[in-house]
This record gives structure tokens, sequence and C-alpha cells, in this order.
């Protein structure tokens, strides 16, 4: 039976060239707490190679389809990947499309964050 819905189609998506993560001496970063786990980390590759369903993430890192919900949710959070794109199942059923939103993440330390507004003046 056809169904009225496109499966799959083509996702369009650019992705930034480069995010840069600074790290100061006084905030949190969240990105790299997100990115402390190996399951964040390999579903994160995955979708910088293609964008793809949660399912289709489960199936690539070999992981439950919660667990690679719960990082998509706080990949997302972290603004690494994003909705790019609602495909439709076979029974017509939307499925959210993921993709990277960076093709490199930099993380570089903020020296300025030590010293104070004069010393920052000098230099």
């Amino acid at each position: 039976m056809a169904s009225a819905f496109p499966h799959q189609p083509t996702v369009d998506h650019a992705p930034r060239e480069q995010t840069d993560v600074v790290i100061g001496r006084d905030e949190p970063i969240d990105v790299l707490r997100v990115l402390s786990c190996d399951t964040a980390q390999q579903i994160l590759a995955a979708l910088t190679e293609e964008p793809g369903t949660a399912s289709d993430v489960a199936a690539d890192v070999d992981a439950s389809l919660q667990n690679v919900t719960y990082h998509l949710d706080r990949l997302c959070d972290a603004e690494l990947i994003a909705p790019v794109k609602t495909w439709y199942s076979e029974k017509g059923k939307e499925m959210t499309v993921y993709a990277a939103t960076t093709e490199r993440l930099v993380v570089r330390f903020d020296a300025s964050a030590d010293r104070s507004p004069a010393e920052r003046d000098r230099s």
C-alpha cells in the first residue's frame, strides 16, 4: 500500500563550520558534561556522518532507543545537534530527523578569565 507521506526524503542540512567552547574559571560548561559519556560521543559522531532518526542512531551505536533518546535530548539542549526534518514511517508516524550543528568543535581555555581587567588591558 502506497503512503501519502514521503518516507525518507533527502535532508538538506549545512552545519556550521566551527563552534568554539571557551572554558573560563567561573562557569560550568554543559557541552563538556554532555560529551563526557561515550554513548553521547558515538551519537554525535553518527549524526556528523549523516542525519538520522532516533531509531537509526540507536541501530548505528548499538544502544537502546530509550538511552539514545535521553542523549539526543541532552545533545539538543547543548546545541550540538538539532532537529532538521520530519520523516514519516510507513504507518504515517512522525519521526524527527537529527543532525549535527557543527563540523568542528574547538575547546579552548580563556586565559583572560584568570587575570584582572588591568592585566588584560596590558596584554
